[in-house]
C-alpha cells in the first residue's frame, strides 16, 4: 500500500494510507485466521487501535502477545539508519531526526496492547531477551508442537 502511496504523501495521524491500511490489515487478519492458517500479525500499534480490532478474533487463534522494547535513543538511532536504508518508511509519521526530546516523549507514552492473552516482553536492544529458543516456546503454546509436521 506504502508503494501506491500519491507523490507529495506526508503521513500524519489518521491520514489517507493509515485509514485504508487499518481495515485491510485486520480483514486480511481475519480472513487468514478463518482459513485456519497460523499467523504472525505484526504492528507497533498501540492499545486503542489493536483491542477493538483483535478482540472480536480471540476466538479464531490461541493469541499469543510478543511486546518488543528498547529505550527511546535506541528506537530513534534504528528509525534514522531504517530511514536511510528504505525510502518506504516515508509512510510513517516518525518525529524529525533532530527532535530527540519529542521522540523520547512518543516513544515513553507508547500504550501497549492489552487484551485477554498469554503475553512477552522482548528487551531487543542487543538481540533478544528472553532469548529466541524462550520466545518460540512461548508462541508455540501448549500443545502446538503436537500438531508439526514430523
Amino acid at each position: 500500500m506504502v508503494h501506491a502511496a500519491p507523490a507529495g504523501f506526508v503521513p500524519g495521524p489518521a491520514d489517507e494510507l493509515t485509514m485504508r491500511t487499518l481495515p485491510t490489515f485486520f480483514a486480511t487478519l481475519e480472513l487468514l485466521l478463518r482459513a485456519g492458517v497460523t499467523t504472525v500479525a505484526e504492528a507497533a500499534f498501540q492499545d486503542r487501535v489493536w483491542r477493538p480490532r483483535l478482540a472480536p478474533l480471540l476466538g479464531l487463534a490461541e493469541v499469543r502477545v510478543v511486546h518488543c522494547v528498547v529505550d527511546a535513543d535506541v528506537a530513534l538511532a534504528r528509525k534514522v539508519r531504517r530511514g536511510k536504508d528504505n525510502p518506504l518508511r516515508r509512510a510513517h509519521a516518525d518525529p524529525a531526526v533532530d527532535d530527540v526530546a519529542a521522540h523520547a516523549l512518543a516513544h515513553n507514552a507508547f500504550d501497549r496492547v492489552r487484551l485477554d492473552a498469554p503475553s512477552i516482553e522482548v528487551d531487543t536492544t542487543a538481540g533478544y531477551d528472553p532469548g529466541l529458543a524462550e520466545i518460540v516456546a512461548f508462541v508455540g503454546g501448549p500443545g502446538l508442537q503436537d500438531r508439526r509436521p514430523q
